[in-house]
């Protein structure tokens, strides 16, 4: 069985906990903000992001101090493992009550060019599963490639 590594970061109350919950279809921790114990710590970050496949950054976008943040998480965990953009995912995650503006959101270089989902668990639950659904797909046919090659190039 194929097993991929995937990373859910990002600042403080962005909703992980909850999306991780959501996707994994747990319906501990659904509700009001409970804190969660994270790794806070960033020697502790080369030890969870080795042999890691993918990185999930999630953060509130109505937050200035999040849009700020998520450069580090990406420069940290994406550019210098170093992963392709296509196997990093953001996650702009509005939480209950804060619609927030979807259209309007303008991320720095690089990323601008990065695949970007808006998450409201109350108004399109199933497009937030959809959408994480593909991303797992896009990583998992990544794996498969990868292993290809590395079958080819044994056998040739």
């Amino acid at each position: 069985m194929l097993k991929a590594k995937v990373l859910l970061v990002g600042p403080c109350e962005s909703g992980k906990t909850v999306l991780a919950n959501f996707v994994s279809e747990s319906i501990e921790g659904i509700g009001s903000y409970v804190p969660t114990q994270g790794v806070r710590f960033e020697t502790c970050w080369p030890a969870l992001m080795k042999d890691s496949h993918g990185v999930v950054i999630v953060f509130n976008p109505e937050l200035p101090s999040h849009l700020k943040e998520i450069e580090m998480w990406y420069s940290c965990f994406v550019q210098q493992q170093p992963l392709q953009d296509s196997q990093c995912l953001l996650v702009a995650h509005h939480k209950p009550g804060h619609a927030g503006d979807t259209e309007n959101l303008t991320l720095a270089s690089p990323l601008n060019t990065l695949k970007l989902i808006h998450s409201n668990l109350e108004e399109d639950p199933e497009d937030v599963r959809m959408e994480f659904v593909k991303y797992f797909r896009s990583i998992i046919n990544l794996l498969n490639e990868s292993r290809d090659r590395e079958e080819m190039s044994i056998i040739s």
